[in-house]
């Protein structure tokens, strides 16, 4: 009986340890189990969101790509469009030339019908009547009449040759320009130094230019604008020049009051130089016993040589004449006495010589005459002016300061 009842606790306590270690491994399995059961949902987390972002790294890369290729679009879009605008922008230019040069061309032909006075008929059946032709005629005379008070017809003499030279001075660059103001009874010298510049050199007198040290002698002016070529001129005061960078303005500068007085804009001009030898004038401004002319030349009368009255008050155009000297080989030009003198060369410097001559009140007569040579000098000129006080020509060559003395005649 001993034995049962041991047997028996024996199989009990044995039952009981079992159940013991069963209990214990349910909550470790349980655990290891959810432990799994976690890392196979992060794993998958991890996989989704890795899936994710690489789809946003693709998108992101398509939507760079896009951009890119919307810049380089763009760009090329603005370089069509720059180009585009830049080709309007000629065009406009080229019409508003066109415009400007058909009202030019417009309003020297109303000048000439209002100068001669011309009426015609536009049936060629009908007879023109006796009384018509004394009438246009009378008209025409009245005109020229009109046209020789206004320039003073006292001016009878004429060029007839240049008997001598003398340098001054060489000073400056190769192009340059300078005068006295024959408007004025001072002696003051005035030096233009240069194409393209905007300062004045005021000397008191030639012995002051002449001297060694120029620049500590001279007053000094300043231009608000500068000028380009060498066809400005100074007359009562003022200095009338092209301005630099614009097409045919012409300014009144005040040298006293270092002020700028009036400008214009000369129809017609700044198109091409005046002169094949001085492409860098394209208006040569001239002053004779009349006053205030302007030299240019027009693609319209085949690059020959136009000159223009103007009023040195007002600033106003009175008339304008093509002439038929050519400004081919031509290096400058002058106004004397109501006529325009045309000095040529040759393209590599050779002897000046004048061989067109053009008077503005016999222009039927005007014809090119026998070469009038420049004496004991090769080379060429920047610019010829004419002084009407002292009957001289104010000439730059080379850099040198040269006047030419005159021998005239009077007017046949």
């Amino acid at each position: 009986m001993q034995l049962i009842h041991c047997y028996s606790a024996s199989k009990f306590y044995g039952t009981m340890g079992v159940l013991q270690v069963q209990l214990l491994l349910v909550p470790f399995l349980t655990s290891t189990l959810g432990a799994a059961q976690y890392l196979v949902q992060d794993a998958a987390l991890m996989n989704y969101m890795d899936r994710r972002f690489l789809s946003l790294e693709k998108r992101l890369e398509k939507c760079n790509q896009d951009i890119l290729d919307y810049v380089d679009e763009f760009r090329d879009f603005s370089k069509m469009a720059l180009s585009r605008l830049a080709g309007l922008n000629s065009y406009k230019a080229e019409v508003k030339r066109e415009v400007q040069n058909l009202l030019t061309r417009i309003e020297r032909a109303q000048r000439d019908i209002d100068y001669f006075g011309s009426v015609t008929d536009s049936n060629p059946c009908i007879e023109v009547h006796e009384d018509l032709v004394k009438q246009q005629l009378l008209e025409e005379a009245e005109g020229k009449k009109k046209l020789k008070l206004m320039l003073n017809a006292s001016c009878d003499h004429m060029l007839a040759g240049i008997k001598s030279l003398k340098i001054v001075k060489k000073t400056g660059d190769k192009h340059g320009s300078w005068m006295k103001d024959p408007g004025k009874k001072h002696t003051k010298i005035y030096l233009l130094n240069g194409s393209v510049n905007n300062v004045i050199f005021e000397f008191a007198n030639i012995m002051t230019f002449m001297e060694n040290n120029q620049t500590l002698s001279a007053r000094r002016v300043t231009l608000p604008f500068p000028w380009e070529g060498t066809g400005h001129v100074i007359y009562q005061g003022f200095l009338f020049y092209h301005r630099y960078g614009s097409l045919n303005e012409i300014i009144k500068f005040n040298i006293q009051s270092r002020k700028v007085a009036d400008q214009m804009l000369l129809p017609g001009a700044g198109r091409i130089p005046a002169y094949q030898l001085s492409p860098h004038t394209k208006i040569d401004l001239a002053i004779d016993e009349q006053g205030l002319w302007a030299i240019h030349a027009e693609p319209e009368t085949g690059g020959n040589i136009v000159i223009t009255k103007i009023n040195h008050i007002t600033m106003a155009v009175e008339h304008t004449w093509d002439t038929p000297c050519s400004s081919k080989d031509a290096e400058a030009a002058f106004m004397a006495c109501n006529t325009l003198y045309v000095v040529y060369n040759s393209p590599s410097g050779g002897t000046s010589r004048i061989r067109c001559v053009y008077d503005v009140l016999d222009a039927v007569n005007t014809y090119e005459i026998p070469a009038l040579h420049f004496p004991r000098r090769q080379g060429s000129h920047s610019t010829i002016h004419y002084n009407p006080k002292e009957k001289q020509l104010f000439a730059w060559g080379d850099g040198s300061q040269i006047i030419y003395k005159l021998r005239t005649q009077q007017k046949i």
